[in-house]
This record gives structure tokens, C-alpha cells and sequence, in this order.
């Protein structure tokens, strides 16, 4: 059998950091209801980088709720350019809670996501203190973690496709995101500290 790539293991592993650093974040972080609720995460670091003219790329896993618990990663990653008076470089950690089963369904199609046009997108209530039972405002509420500096940093319109490719590498065969996502693919022996990251929730 084919050994995973490492950088696909590395991408689960430093998603399953970003979840442990967000919980150990009570007072800044997203509260225990707001995750307790979730039907899904997306979990995603986006690094921007130039003068001028800026880049910027990210890549990270969804996970979702099936029968069966959470459910294995699927890879997703992000791209794009803009142009403007920016300079500086950024890497920001990205959760996307998914609020509802279409939030789900958005990343289960197996192409590409768009923040804002296929799902509504807001700032998740933050801390401890956050009410508990609102209902959710919109499919799926953003929380992020900046290192660095860079103006103007937004996912608001941004593109994140399904990356069939990785899939198929950390699974060992071609798997479909919905497979991944309803819980139809078992989850790989690598991806068990994420699992655990989200244990509780």
C-alpha cells in the first residue's frame, strides 16, 4: 500500500492544531454551542504575501457530522491575486463553522465553494459569554487567527475548491468529497488526532 504524502498528513495535523489552539482560547474563542451545533468545520490557513501586488494561497481539510461521529477529512485549498496599495505577509488560521446540512452539502459537491454566493457567511459570536441558543444568522459563521500583518485581509467572495487529488492520495483510491463528508469512507488511521481535537463536541 502506498504511504501517504507527508504533506497531506502535515495539512491534518496543523488543522487539527488550529481546533486545539481555538479551544484553549475560552474568552477569544468559538464558544462550546456554536460548536456543539455544528453539522461541519471547514478548517483553513491562508497565507498572503506581496507589495503591490498580493497573492495568496491556503489549504485545509472539512470535516462533517455522519452517523458514525466526525466524519474523515476532505482537502480543500484556496488561490488567488489582487492589486492594490497592500504590502506585507500574513498567514491567518481560518474555521469555518457550517451551520446547517446545505453548508454541508456546499462542500460535498466535489468543485468549488464560493464564501458568500453559495452559502451566507458572518462573524461567529466569540467567547464564553456568547449566547448559547441563538439561532445561527447565517450557513456558516468564520472565525480566524492572524501571525503577521497585512491590510485588508478577507475571504468575503473567495474561491475554495475540493482537492480530488489530495483525497485520493490520503485515502488510496479516488473517493468522492460526499462519500468523505457523510461518513460513506471510514476515516484514516492519520486523521484520529483531529478526530480527537473535536472529541467533546
Amino acid at each position: 500500500m502506498a504511504t501517504v504524502r507527508a504533506d497531506e498528513q502535515e495539512t491534518v495535523d496543523h488543522c487539527a492544531n488550529i481546533i486545539r489552539d481555538f479551544r484553549g482560547m475560552p474568552e477569544k474563542g468559538i464558544p462550546r454551542d456554536v460548536l456543539r451545533h455544528a453539522r461541519g468545520l471547514a478548517i483553513i490557513t491562508v497565507v498572503k504575501a506581496g507589495f503591490i501586488v498580493s497573492a495568496k494561497a491556503g489549504h485545509g481539510v472539512v470535516v462533517a457530522r455522519s452517523g458514525h461521529g466526525w466524519s474523515g477529512p476532505s482537502f480543500i485549498a484556496t488561490g488567488g491575486a489582487g492589486f492594490g496599495l497592500q504590502a506585507g505577509g500574513q498567514a491567518t488560521d481560518f474555521v469555518f463553522v457550517l451551520n446547517n446540512r446545505d453548508a454541508v452539502r456546499a462542500f460535498s459537491r466535489g468543485g468549488n465553494v464560493t464564501l458568500g454566493a453559495d452559502a451566507s457567511v458572518a462573524a461567529g459570536p466569540v467567547g464564553r459569554n456568547a449566547e448559547a441558543a441563538v439561532t445561527p444568522t447565517a450557513a456558516i459563521y468564520t472565525y480566524s487567527r492572524s501571525k503577521g500583518f497585512f491590510a485588508g485581509v478577507s475571504l468575503e467572495g473567495a474561491v475554495i475548491g475540493t482537492q480530488k487529488d489530495e483525497n485520493g492520495r490520503y485515502y488510496h483510491r479516488p473517493v468522492r468529497a460526499t462519500d468523505i463528508l457523510t461518513g460513506g469512507v471510514a476515516p484514516p488511521a492519520g486523521s484520529s488526532r483531529l478526530r480527537a481535537a473535536l472529541a467533546g463536541y
